[in-house]
């Protein structure tokens, strides 16, 4: 069995290999490739602590990733997020890898806002409003800054200090920011980011003007919510797994039926963004099938072996 360990996978991850990873793994999810199964999510012993597994399979990969949350973590110092990936052999079932994927997580991620973005938002869009200060949302400013080339983010964020010491981090990165309210932010957007666990809209319907894409990263169970619902009969809706986002994801907020697949718009089988004017919609509820690619490219990169 091969044990991938999270200074291994931190060394060989990548925003150009997640975001590979996690195409192929929307194109797969919208095919009859993959099977994708119910995502289980647990609570642990301490306050607010939980657990999810999501599994998936297809001819050549099987597994499931566990990712765990312990809010007490950061009284110890150590981090509050952690994440494994477990591969099966198909053939007999039995246990080939573990790969320790927290930090290739917050990759992997940011690599489907990134494939949104590339497919979904106006090839000239350059401002980026981000809702959230935490651990994600910098990997996210950073993908999207692989697929356009961004003049301007703008930071909404509750807390004035962290927001201030993540406008910090990205200006040490070459990326040009700004803070901004959740209006400002929204009327000078192109792209709207949303990556939060808040469980109530992030902004009004009405501040988001025509031709403006929006990837909403945090809905991931029951109850949270990003987005205004009076956002759905204006835009075009897109998800990584329909079945899970109108569970889970953000979509469990509308009745909508009209919601389309990335992978599908990827492969040319449905249509993604038609007008400059069209604004889009895409839900990240997280699906299994992206970590399974994910760690496999890892492995692949680990042994030496050039992807196709």
């Amino acid at each position: 069995m091969i044990c991938l360990n999270e200074a291994q996978t931190c060394a060989l991850i990548s925003h150009q290999l997640a975001y590979q990873a996690v195409k192929e793994a929307f194109i797969a999810a919208s095919s009859d490739e993959a099977t994708i199964f119910p995502v289980v999510n647990a609570s642990g012993p301490q306050s607010d602590s939980m657990f999810s597994i999501k599994s998936a399979s297809t001819a050549t990969l099987v597994g499931w990733k566990t990712g765990t949350y312990w809010p007490g973590n950061h009284d110890r110092g150590i981090p509050c997020h952690g994440t494994t990936i477990f591969l099966l052999s198909p053939e007999t079932g039995e246990l080939v890898a573990t790969v320790a994927a927290s930090k290739v997580n917050a990759y992997r991620t940011a690599a489907a806002d990134a494939v949104a973005v590339d497919y979904l938002a106006r090839p000239d869009a350059s401002v980026l409003t981000v809702f959230g200060t935490g651990h994600q949302a910098e990997y996210e400013v950073l993908a999207i800054a692989t697929v356009r080339k961004l003049s301007r983010v703008i930071i909404v964020g509750r807390d004035e200090a962290r927001r201030d010491q993540f406008i910090t981090r990205l200006i040490v990165q070459g990326i040009p920011v700004v803070a901004g309210s959740a209006q400002y932010g929204c009327e000078q957007a192109d792209i709207i980011v949303t990556a939060t666990a808040a469980k109530a809209p992030l902004f009004q319907s009405h501040w988001v003007k025509p031709g403006t894409h929006i990837s909403a990263m945090g809905a991931d169970k029951n109850g949270k919510q990003e987005l205004p619902v009076e956002i759905y009969p204006r835009a075009k809706l897109f998800c990584d797994y329909h079945s899970q986002s109108v569970v889970i994801g953000e979509y469990q907020h509308t009745s909508n039926t009209e919601i389309r697949e990335i992978g599908a718009v990827i492969t040319g089988r449905s249509p993604g963004r038609v007008s400059p004017e069209d604004i889009t919609v895409f839900d990240s509820s997280g699906i299994a099938i992206q970590d399974l690619f994910v760690a496999k490219k890892l492995l692949n990169a680990q042994k030496g072996v050039v992807s196709p």
